[in-house]
Formats: structure tokens, C-alpha cells, sequence
């Protein structure tokens, strides 16, 4: 049985697959439900949008809706785009290339420190965003004016941060893959040095940082289970008892965690060290030892 939404929205029946749509270059591709079956990546289509029905590009395949989602509202794709409406796309994202030079060449022409990013240009023509980033706040009036009488359209300036600047520029992480903040992170968490202390990072360690010259957005997915696992052990300088081997317990002190192992390095009255499994170790709040 089939039903829609008010925003004509289709469910499972008419509907029942996810794909993904790029509808500019530099934004991250969307899910749209499709009933469509020989749509595939590279290809064209008309989807759902809050102003108008805009062409978008196939980025990710046909695939089946999944059951945990099938609560969520989705806009759809209505059709296979013409060949006139993909020229026409096309033909746009070209103007809008030649658009980033010629605004970042106006900008330079009047001194303004500034880098523009992006320019996106609605299809009618008579609306144009630019984004651009600065280190300091840029009084932009006068280039508004002079954009707007090149492009004959409404100019919209948005100055943007280090983080929205590399998700719009993309490019390779370290890890050798494509950044997330480009691939797949719909949002910025908050990233704190507080994450890297959590996970025994060296705070002057370069590789803390990603393309953006900001803490690693990747700092943040395993901080909550750094978390849990070192509300395990005790805290570096607590005293301790250590079983080790056939020597019975001896009294030492933490001097550091290891985390991941679940095990802490003990150092002992007699000066030496030894790292020593954590079910092997008693500390206060711990009276005995685990099997």
C-alpha cells in the first residue's frame, strides 16, 4: 500500500530505495527515495527541493531503503533529467568556476584580504552566493556592488570558517582516504585538546591536525571509548597492589595507563617497573582482584 506526506514524499510501495544526489559539485550528495531502476551513478535526474525541482548527479547507487530509516522523510527523485536540463547543469557549474576568478580577481583589485571558495549561482540566474574566507572581517560593500552589476543578480556574501572552507575544497586526508568532512560528517562537532589528552596524544605532535589546520574532526570517534575504558583503571600517582607471577602481591604506585591493553605500568618501592594486566591490580575503590 502506498501513502505520501504533504510534502509528496512516497513510502515504501511506490518508493522503497535510497539513492544519493549531488546537486552542485562541492556539496556532499543527499538521499533521495527513487522508484527508478536504471538510474546509476553519473546519471542525471529532477529531484524534490524546497525552492523549485533542481538537477541533480547520481553520486552513490540505488539501494534498498533500510528498515531503521523507513521513519524518516525523504525527498524524491521525479524523473531522468533531459538532455537540455544536464547541459544546462553543466553549463552552469562552468560558470560558476569562472565565477570564483573573476570575483576573487575583483576582490584582489580592491584590496580586500579575502580567498573566495565558492560561488553558487541559482538557475535562474538572479540570485548569486559567494563564499569566501578571511582572517579578519572584510568590508565587502563595495565589491556586492560592482558583482552585482557583472552578474546582473542579487549577490549574497557568506564568510566562512577554516572547517566549511576544506569540506568545500575537499581533498585526501593522512589516512589516504577522502576527508570525512567532505565524504559522509553532516555537521562540526566540537573538537577539544581535552580528546587528544584522553587518548595519549603528544598535544606538540603536527599530525593532530587535519587539512584545515584545526584538531581532527577523527578525534572525536573513539574519545567516548577512551572514556569508558579508562573509567577501568585508577589514576596515574594512586597506590596500588600488583600481583606479579609467584611473587605475591607487592605494594607500588600507577605511574602511567595504558588504555587499550587494559593495563596499567606500576612502579614499585624497589625502583623497578612493570606493566601489569588490570586484573591484576587492586587500588582503593578496588578491593580485590578479578580472576
Amino acid at each position: 500500500m502506498s501513502e505520501s506526506t504533504e510534502t509528496g514524499l512516497a513510502v515504501e510501495a511506490e518508493a522503497p530505495y535510497l539513492i544519493g544526489v549531488r546537486l552542485r559539485e562541492p556539496v556532499m550528495a543527499e538521499d533521495y527515495l527513487t522508484a527508478e531502476t536504471d538510474l546509476h551513478v553519473g546519471d542525471f535526474c529532477v529531484v524534490e527541493g524546497g525552492n523549485g525541482n533542481p538537477v541533480g548527479e547520481v553520486r552513490r547507487p540505488r539501494r534498498p531503503l533500510p528498515e531503521f530509516r523507513r521513519d524518516r522523510l525523504y525527498r524524491k527523485v521525479l524523473r531522468r533529467a533531459t538532455d537540455p536540463e544536464v547541459s544546462e547543469w553543466r553549463g552552469r557549474r562552468e560558470r560558476e568556476g569562472r565565477a570564483v576568478e573573476t570575483c576573487q580577481r575583483m576582490a584582489r583589485a580592491k584590496g580586500l584580504q579575502m580567498k573566495v571558495v565558492d560561488v553558487a549561482i541559482e538557475p535562474s540566474g538572479r540570485r548569486v552566493g559567494v563564499s569566501f574566507t578571511s582572517e579578519e572581517r572584510v568590508d565587502f560593500r563595495d565589491l556586492v556592488r560592482d558583482l552585482a552589476h557583472e552578474f546582473h543578480a542579487r549577490i549574497e556574501m557568506k564568510q566562512i570558517g577554516a572547517r566549511d572552507t576544506t569540506k568545500l575544497m575537499d581533498g585526501i586526508g593522512p589516512c589516504g582516504r577522502q576527508l570525512c568532512c567532505s565524504s559522509h560528517l553532516k555537521k562540526f562537532d566540537p573538537i577539544s585538546v581535552k580528546m587528544a589528552k584522553a587518548q595519549d596524544m603528544p598535544l606538540t605532535d603536527g599530525r593532530l591536525l587535519g587539512n584545515c589546520g584545526r584538531l581532527k574532526c577523527c578525534l572525536l570517534y573513539e574519545f567516548s571509548t577512551y572514556g569508558e575504558l579508562r573509567h577501568r583503571l585508577p589514576k596515574v600517582g594512586s597506590a596500588c597492589q600488583a600481583e606479579c607471577g609467584g611473587g605475591g602481591c607487592m605494594q607500588g604506585k600507577v605511574k602511567s595507563l595504558r588504555v587499550l591493553t587494559q593495563s596499567v605500568v606500576v612502579g614499585f618501592q624497589d625502583g623497578t617497573e612493570a606493566e601489569v594486566p588490570i586484573e591484576q591490580v587492586t587500588w582503593q575503590g578496588r578491593s580485590h582482584i578479578k580472576p
